[in-house]
């Protein structure tokens, strides 16, 4: 007998249950069916009244609409209380607001758009993030409370971050940074995963390419007025990391990158050792060029002609860079004594005939007018040569007119007389043949006047 009244009990129970389940289930169809009705009308006060009733009795995973219209009723209603300044109510709205797209999130992770399934969540953490911002002065423009919120989005959505959401992000980051209670190290961090973003995003369209390219200018505005990329603290951060992983590209490219662009920070072993590690890594020409221009800083003369060899023969650099390098080399080689070096280069920049014909001719008179030729005649044929260099150059380019004139003026002085140069069976404008110094050359005989 008590076992069947217990079976009874059991029956009545799941009716009684399963009725109430079917009568709530009921108002909330029709109450759902109520706000949307007022929504496509677009009376939205007696939406949002019907809304409510309907979202309290449906049950969470109901459907995604009521999460999607709830917003957008909620969103009004806030901008409503904030015009009226009933601020209080538009704070409690805004912390629903933000209940209701985790919600979403939550019951329903994916969407249908176009019959394809997506992830629901670039979407709503993106909105979420705008939501922060726009009423942000409801927390007190709490720029702590706006770097908690809007960090967790970037880290989860990473290169599908909004660009406003990005730079909020670390507009915030600095700010904190300011208020002691972020470190540099963390500032750094943020920076390189927040134009690391910027930097990885697919433009869909010209207009987004620009719109991505000015959030990365201004995030490294922000940085650069930051200070937090002092070279101190550079050094700081980056030696233990450089030291523990010196192939590491990417730490290596951060360093080279921040250094750089901090005041006064590239003459340091630190970034030295990076911009050489780089190099290794990944070669290209222009990591060459830093390295000669590092080395000829420090008076490292023949590693800064080796990596400046080393762009040249890189296959990224074109002819019109390997003319300018090689002009360049010519200058280095020969300010710090290579005459041969010297010599090589600047004959290769008048093969190359790409706008550097001048300076090379003048660097080719140079070295001529400073080489220490004995042989009788030679001694002053050097200068013929010089003065021979000297004019090719004030007639490839007359920028070096003045120059040119000057170190014929400098040179002519070292002719000889005429009457002795007859001794050697010469005479003025005659061609005569020179070979000194490892190098030769046809000249014409000079007598001073």
């Amino acid at each position: 007998m008590k076992k069947l009244t217990f079976i009874l009990l059991a029956v009545v129970t799941v009716f009684v249950g399963t009725g109430k389940k079917a009568v709530a289930q009921e108002d909330c169809n029709t109450l759902a069916s109520y706000y949307q009705e007022y929504y496509k009308q677009k009376n939205y006060p007696s939406a949002m009244t019907n809304w409510r009733k309907a979202y309290a009795v449906c049950a969470k995973n109901f459907k995604q609409n009521i999460y999607v219209h709830g917003a957008v009723l909620m969103n009004m209603e806030i901008q409503k209380n904030i015009k009226a300044k009933n601020m209080d109510l538009a704070k409690a709205q805004y912390d629903s607001l933000l209940t209701l797209l985790d919600e979403r999130l939550q019951y329903y992770p994916t969407a249908k758009k176009g019959g394809v399934i997506v992830q629901n969540k670039v979407d709503v953490l993106n909105n979420k993030g705008s939501y922060v911002l726009n009423y942000i002065a409801l927390n007190g423009n709490d720029q702590k409370y706006l770097y908690n919120m809007l960090m967790p989005i970037v880290d989860e959505l990473g290169v599908e971050t909004s660009t406003p959401l990005l730079v909020n992000a670390f507009d915030a980051s600095v700010a904190v940074y300011r208020e002691n209670q972020l470190t540099a190290d963390e500032v750094i961090a943020n920076y390189e995963k927040i134009m690391g973003y910027l930097t990885e995003a697919t433009p869909k369209n010209d207009a987004e390419a620009e719109e991505y390219a000015k959030a990365r200018g201004t995030v490294q505005n922000l940085f650069a007025d930051s200070k937090v990329a002092s070279c101190e603290n550079l050094l700081a951060i980056f030696t233990p990391r450089y030291e523990e992983d010196p192939e590491n590209v990417a730490v290596v490219s951060n360093i080279v990158r921040l250094m750089g662009k901090a005041e006064d920070c590239v003459n340091n072993d630190l970034y030295l050792k990076a911009v050489t590690s780089l190099h290794k890594l990944d070669p290209s020409a222009k990591s060459a060029y830093g390295l000669y221009k590092l080395n000829a800083a420090r008076g490292n003369v023949a590693d800064a002609c080796s990596y400046l060899e080393d762009a040249i023969a890189s296959e990224d650099s074109d002819e019109e860079t390997d003319a300018e390098y090689f002009y360049e080399l010519a200058r280095f080689a020969y300010a710090n004594g290579l005459r041969g070096k010297a010599y090589d280069a600047a004959k290769k920049v008048l093969d190359m005939d790409k706008g550097y014909n001048g300076g090379a001719y003048m660097i080719m008179g140079n070295l001529w007018a400073s080489t220490p030729c004995t042989g009788e005649v030679d001694k002053y044929a050097r200068y013929w040569v010089a003065t021979d260099f000297y004019q090719k150059a004030r007639n490839a380019d007359p920028e070096k007119a003045e120059d040119a004139a000057a170190a014929i003026g400098r040179v002519s002085i070292y002719y000889p007389e005429a009457s002795e140069i007859f001794m050697y069976d010469l005479s003025a404008g005659q061609s005569y043949t020179v070979s000194c110094g490892g190098m030769s050359a046809s000249t014409t005989v000079r007598v001073r006047k």
